[in-house]
């Protein structure tokens, strides 16, 4: 690709159950095309963020017949435009476990690239909740980036941003945008949010696009928002408030990608250590 583009992260709280929800992603997604924005970008549980374990595994779709994507590929279809689904609770084969997967969405309104999020968020921050996503979730295994017609771009789901390497490796394998969706919880938002995205960026001389939850949800936890924009070299292009819905938007040139790598070649570097 040769150019820049617009680009848009989404920032909202989703609801119980995607009947709340998804009236609400058409309406930004359609703000944010007609904005002239040619990647969109959706947060981690874009579709909902369930009340309870019960509650997930009846609310999760089947890819086949679910209404969540089939939502977003017709916006994408209808603007002409790229959409990172965030990610969306999806059924496995197994009874008791979903899949929280991520979509790349083409403009002709095609899956382009698939990713099941690999690292289970399992914390206690000491919000007064426990976090425990093995328990609900089948963790992915497979890294997954996609050549487009807008740039190549890697895929990633929240807790992932704590394992660099998996960056890293996004990185050499030619990913020059990678997509953070994320429901980060207040407490670890306004401890490490920007300091990860921001690292995440510079140490892979990639475009950061994190599109993130934010309020107060159904199970009572407080997401951080901030969805955030972040140059290859590690400059925050745009950032949402903490609690405002909407999106935020940025132009982008992946000439910057090829810059910051050539300015600093660590990716080329791979010593042994003893």
């Amino acid at each position: 690709m040769t150019g820049s583009i617009q680009v848009a992260v989404l920032q909202y709280c989703a609801g119980a159950d995607q009947s709340v929800t998804l009236p609400l992603v058409r309406r930004l997604v359609t703000e944010a095309a007609k904005s002239g924005a040619r990647f969109i970008c959706l947060p981690e549980c874009a579709n909902f963020l369930a009340a309870d374990k019960k509650s997930l595994r009846m609310l999760a779709e089947e890819e086949a017949g679910s209404q969540s994507l089939a939502c977003l590929t017709e916006l994408a279809k209808t603007h002409h435009i790229f959409i990172s689904a965030g990610s969306l609770m999806m059924r496995t084969d197994s009874e008791d476990k979903q899949a929280n997967r991520s979509y790349l969405v083409g403009p002709h309104g095609s899956i382009l690239a698939r990713y099941d999020k690999i690292h289970m968020f399992d914390a206690d921050v000491g919000d007064g909740k426990q976090y425990r996503e093995s328990e609900h979730f089948k963790p992915g295994a497979k890294l997954v980036h996609c050549q487009t017609d807008i740039g190549h771009i890697g895929l990633s789901i929240c807790y992932d941003i704590r394992f660099p390497r998996l960056y890293r490796q996004l990185a050499q394998a030619g990913a020059e945008m990678i997509t953070i969706p994320a429901a980060f919880t207040q407490t670890t938002g306004q401890a490490h949010w920007h300091i990860l995205q921001r690292a995440r960026a510079i140490e892979t001389g990639c475009f950061v696009l994190s599109s993130a939850q934010c309020g107060i949800h159904a199970d009572g936890r407080r997401t951080y928002g901030h969805s955030l924009i972040v140059g290859p070299w590690g400059e925050i292009l745009a950032d949402a408030q903490d609690t405002e819905e909407g999106f935020v938007q940025a132009e982008i040139d992946l000439k910057e990608v090829q810059a910051a790598r050539a300015a600093l070649r660590h990716l080329q570097h791979q010593p042994e250590y003893q």
